[in-house]
């Protein structure tokens, strides 16, 4: 997987005072695999970072493409769409 992919994602809404982000990115590993690195918080803060090793590139992208499936359900979009889903 020489692509390396990132996907950053953001849920705002200010009915409820959530700004959060959430960006997955797959990394290779120096034995040969592949790591997902995922970094998620409340926008303007550090937040949080989680790093799981795949013997594959294949298996940590299928995971990527989980996680940011189930995240895109859950309300979280990409960053340069406003809440209307029209580009800002």
């Amino acid at each position: 997987m020489n692509d390396r992919r990132l996907v950053h994602l953001r849920r705002i809404d200010p009915s409820q005072n959530m700004r959060r982000f959430y960006s997955l990115s797959v990394q290779p590993t120096l034995f040969g695999g592949a790591s997902l690195v995922r970094d998620w918080g409340r926008i303007g803060t550090r937040g949080q970072s989680m790093i799981e090793t795949f013997d594959t590139p294949a298996e940590a992208g299928d995971a990527m493409l989980r996680l940011e499936r189930r995240k895109r359900r859950r309300g979280y979009r990409d960053p340069h769409f406003s809440l209307s889903g029209r580009r800002e």
